[in-house]
């Protein structure tokens, strides 16, 4: 036990960890404020995916503690043909910081603490990383900050991404990726141990991050790997490649990791045997390719110069396209980039910057786009007829060819997202550039120092208070569903409501089958082939078609009805007793057959 300890104390930091981790935890509040004013009844922003991720947390307390069932047989919707969760990020890792929250303050507040830990968390994880590998508790700090408050992880938070705002675990698994190359004795078998277990983390988070860690990580090993040779190349027996410590450890990082990775991606990988995930059209993932500009650009979030930004660029795809490096961040990674032969870390900076810059490139998707609108270049008239085209990219990235043959590739979307692993290197950088300045400075100046540079971080990432918050609550209509003794299915019309994110959350109120669900990019079979019938509500061939789907309550939005007589006619002559109007929502119940 004294020996873990100390194990545990070398690589931590010792108790120090304790004051940096309340340090990201206020830091945390600071960035979200006022969300603890609100962690059980609102969300941060509108209502989107966020009230999908309540309902996940909700829904997988609600089996495992109230019904003893597995949690990821989601029968009761896209009913009766059910649903796989796999259809969209499942990310079990966030689910499992929100549970048990959510059993004291219910799901909202689950959701809220476990945002409010994805900031805690990356802030020290990252800040153990670049103390571990500098000794500065300062550059840990700077580095940590750097990596919390990108305004990267501002907007998923608003947007209520609760997958994407677990990137805790990328410094794990870089900080052992770099510990299982940079040494091939004991302590490299612990880094791998370490990335392992942050790869699978990951794995349990995000298949976004998973697969890109992966491309990621490859280009950083290789370039830290190619160093190691270039640097060794009269002894190539001293290089890494050629040492079975080496093999070994990077065994011991995979085998780390197999576990959790399996269960991460398990679901999608039976998902896609079953053709369940197709791959994307690249006309979709090409209007997600980043911009140079993006990378430069402050956050719109921002409280000084965030409007500012929104109104002269184009900032539509603000969410995914909120890649600010950051002006103090990346020129302190700048100075560590200028003075790597100083400060013991050359291999690993030069490392950091090809994987930054293959991540920068691969973010920048399939052409090149400037300002957020793609590059083209006319063609010549003699040649539009045979490339039946007026305009082309004037360059295509590798993103491009990548998608037509790289594994996997095409199931991307938002190609953006590479762009935070550039973040996270820049904020590593930073943390190095920190320590540089620090030990060139006095004794009685540096407090002083480390506080500057903090609040330069600071200044430059904040988004000023939450201006917008949505309560998570029922309608009126699911309150009287659930007094309701039946248990068949209930229907959503207009039919396109039926895959908005709210209808999964109304669920956990009335406690019945739901014909729909949030289907996302993937709509189930049964749910594409009903659509074009039932969006077509209140033609008669809809309402033949509720029978086979085991319908027994129908809504109808009042708003989308003004003639509700419409509405009550054909489904009265079909059976279906109006129950009234509640709230908005017009309810209707299967009228039972009375036994004689």
């Amino acid at each position: 036990m004294e020996r873990a300890r100390q194990a545990g104390e070398r690589w931590f930091g010792g108790r120090r960890w304790v004051g940096a981790a309340l340090f990201f935890a206020i830091l945390g509040v600071v960035m979200t404020w006022p969300l603890v004013l609100h962690m059980g009844s609102a969300l941060a922003g509108r209502i989107g995916d966020n009230i999908y991720f309540v309902w996940m947390i909700g829904w997988v307390k609600k089996a495992l503690f109230d019904l003893g069932a597995n949690p990821f047989d989601v029968w009761f919707l896209n009913y009766p043909e059910g649903w796989n969760m796999a259809y969209t990020e499942i990310t079990p890792a966030m689910l499992g910081l929100a549970l048990p929250f959510s059993l004291v303050g219910g799901a909202t507040f689950g959701y809220n603490a476990a945002m409010l830990l994805s900031y805690a968390l990356s802030g020290l994880f990252m800040f153990l990383w670049v103390r571990k590998l500098t000794g500065s508790w300062g550059a840990g700090l700077v580095a940590g900050t750097a990596f919390a408050c990108l305004p990267y992880r501002t907007a998923h938070f608003l947007i209520g991404h609760l997958n994407l705002s677990g990137t805790m675990w990328l410094p794990l698994f870089f900080w052992g990726l770099h510990g299982t190359l940079e040494d091939t004795g004991r302590e490299g078998r612990k880094a791998a141990v370490l990335g392992g277990v942050g790869l699978g983390l990951t794995a349990l988070t995000s298949q976004y991050y998973l697969y890109m860690a992966l491309l990621v990580g490859a280009v950083f090993a290789a370039a830290y790997l190619l160093d190691d040779a270039w640097t060794q190349r009269k002894a190539r027996s001293a290089w890494r490649l050629a040492q079975r410590n080496f093999w070994a450890q990077i065994v011991i990082l995979g085998l780390a990791a197999l576990p959790l990775t399996a269960l991460g991606v398990g679901p999608y990988v039976a998902l896609n045997q079953q053709g369940g995930l197709p791959d994307r059209d690249i006309a979709v993932t090409r209007r997600y390719s980043a911009s140079p500009t993006d990378f430069l650009l402050p956050s719109t979030d921002h409280f000084l110069w965030g409007r500012w930004v929104g109104e002269h660029f184009n900032r539509e795809l603000w969410v995914e396209a909120t890649l600010y490096v950051g002006a103090a961040a990346g020129a302190l990674a700048l100075l560590a980039l200028i003075l790597r032969r100083r400060g013991g870390h050359r291999r690993l900076v030069v490392s950091l910057f090809w994987a930054g810059a293959a991540a920068v490139v691969l973010a920048m998707g399939t052409d090149l786009h400037w300002l957020s609108e793609p590059v083209r270049v006319s063609v010549p008239g003699f040649l539009q007829g045979v490339l039946g085209r007026t305009e082309i990219p004037l360059v295509h990235l590798p993103g491009y060819y990548l998608f037509d043959h790289f594994p996997f590739y095409a199931k991307l979307r938002a190609l953006m997202r590479f762009g935070l692993f550039a973040l996270l290197f820049v904020s590593v950088g930073a943390g190095l550039g920190a320590a540089q300045v620090l030990g060139r400075t006095a004794q009685r100046w540096k407090g002083a120092v480390l506080l500057g540079m903090l609040a330069l971080v600071l200044l430059d990432f904040y988004p000023g208070p939450v201006q917008e918050f949505a309560p998570v609550q029922a309608r009126p209509v699911d309150a009287a569903l659930a007094q309701r003794p039946g248990q068949g299915a209930v229907i959503q019309f207009p039919f396109i409501l039926s895959e908005d994110q709210e209808q999964t959350y109304y669920t956990l109120e009335h406690g019945k089958p739901f014909v729909g669900g949030f289907f996302n990019a993937f709509p189930p079979p049964q749910y594409a082939r009903i659509r074009p019938v039932m969006e077509q509500f209140p033609s008669a061939e809809s309402i033949a078609m509720l029978p086979e789907l085991g319908v027994e309550f129908v809504i109808a939005a009042a708003g989308a009805y003004p003639d509700l007589a419409q509405v009550r006619q054909p489904l009265e002559a079909a059976g279906y007793v109006y129950l009234g109007l509640f709230g908005d929502q017009a309810l209707f119940e299967k009228a039972q057959k009375v036994t004689p």
